[in-house]
């Protein structure tokens, strides 16, 4: 028999496989510092700018909603575009819409345009989507056994940009104000330039292609080793249904935390405070998540994220409204608490997903996350003005329990 066919296959000729997948962990790391800014913009000033313009505390729970619609519709074209063409195209096209969503908000919100604003928002929506999906583009080539750590890596990297954003209100507000326009866009100008140099990065840098180079890996390479056959759909149902919990509830308490702060004497950078920490939170844990995930498996982590936006959303419920420590307290367990959801569910989808259909299960994965976020932004406003924040948040709590026995019951079958 030949000597070649009697060979194991190896890898493509180039850069050995952990050095490639270190360059991608580095350039989606840059990219996610600069997206991390635009992303943290339209949650920290989003749904105060929409009050102002519509003087309704009830709506102000509708940018969120927008947002996160615009990142459902965008997550179906980022998923599909990164399966046919690589995730370089399909990241870096969620940046540049979303680059152009602030535009358009910072046009509407001049104009005093709500048409423009809704349309805008919707846009916007398309570079969350993208920020979201990075974290598969970091599993793409890690072996099984770190697929965890690899999501956390890109994760964590948003950190240092949403935190930024957040506390770039008040300066950014003198600057919009010095250009004649209103002082709640200021950060929309910064998220707009940031989301726009994130598609550059990832456009000249993000090479060769994470998801292309998968594809071409041996099926050995690629082996999950928690799913195999019937069991993959169930799976991917799993971590679906983990994470959109945990979005519903972070995007619901989460959405209407500065307006109740803000109704009850806090200021407006106090209210940008707690944000950034909060989406510190959100983030600046993955590491340590990834790891536990990985140790531990994702049922345990999954269960522990149900736990934690539990005590979150009690502590909301419970704090005093002009107790700032308690509210951010409240906000970073909301944070801590989303993570482990994201870290255990996206690990779930990325152990089930055959590498042939990944980036389109993935993408069709998050159009769930984000609709969930929609309705949970959407309605928030509603509920606090007519029951109050206190029975927001715990409803909340409540809502977030429902992952434990639908994590229970997968394990039993």
């Amino acid at each position: 028999m030949p000597r070649h066919l009697t060979e194991p296959v190896t890898e493509p000729p180039g850069p050995s496989l952990p050095r490639t997948q270190k360059r991608t962990l580095l350039v989606l790391t840059v990219s996610q510092v600069l997206s991390g800014v635009g992303l943290s913009a339209g949650v920290t000033v989003g749904a105060l700018l929409f009050q102002d313009m519509l003087g309704s505390t009830a709506m102000a729970g509708l940018p969120s909603g927008l947002l996160t619609a615009g990142t459902a519709l965008a997550a179906v074209g980022v998923g599909r575009l990164s399966q046919s063409r690589g995730r370089r195209p399909g990241l870096a096209g969620g940046y540049v819409a979303g680059a152009v969503g602030s535009a358009g908000i910072i046009a509407g919100a001049a104009t005093g345009s709500t048409i423009l604003m809704v349309v805008a928002l919707v846009l916007y929506g398309a570079g969350a989507a993208a920020n979201l999906q990075a974290r598969y583009a970091g599993a793409d080539l890690a072996a099984p056994a770190r697929r965890a750590r690899a999501v956390s890596t890109v994760l964590v990297a948003t950190t240092l940009g949403g935190v930024a954003g957040a506390n770039l209100a008040a300066p950014t507000g003198g600057l919009a104000s010095a250009l004649g326009l209103p002082p709640l866009t200021g950060l929309f100008l910064v998220s707009g330039i940031a989301y726009a140099l994130a598609a550059v990065v990832l456009l000249v840098w993000l090479r060769p292609d994470p998801f292309l180079l998968a594809r071409t890996l041996p099926p050995d390479e690629r082996a999950s080793p928690s799913a195999t056959g019937s069991e993959h759909g169930l799976l991917v149902r799993q971590g679906v249904l983990v994470m959109v919990l945990a979005q519903i509830v972070m995007i619901a308490i989460m959405t209407m935390t500065p307006i109740h702060m803000l109704a009850h004497g806090h200021g407006t950078g106090a209210a940008g405070l707690v944000i950034a920490l909060h989406v510190g939170a959100m983030f600046l844990p993955s590491p340590l998540s990834g790891v536990l995930v990985d140790r531990y498996g994702r049922k345990v982590i999954a269960i522990a994220a149900a736990i934690t936006l539990l005590i979150a959303a009690v502590v909301a419920a419970a704090a005093p409204a002009d107790s700032l420590t308690l509210l951010t307290f409240a906000l970073i367990l909301l944070g801590l608490g989303w993570n482990l959801g994201m870290v255990s569910g996206t690990a779930i989808i990325t152990d089930a997903a055959p590498v042939a259909t990944r980036a389109k299960t993935q993408g069709t994965a998050d159009v769930a996350i984000a609709i969930g976020g929609a309705a949970g932004g959407m309605s928030s406003g509603f509920v606090v003005v007519g029951v109050g924040y206190p029975v927001l948040a715990l409803a909340g709590g409540v809502l977030a329990l429902a992952i434990i026995p639908a994590v229970v019951h997968r394990g039993r079958k």
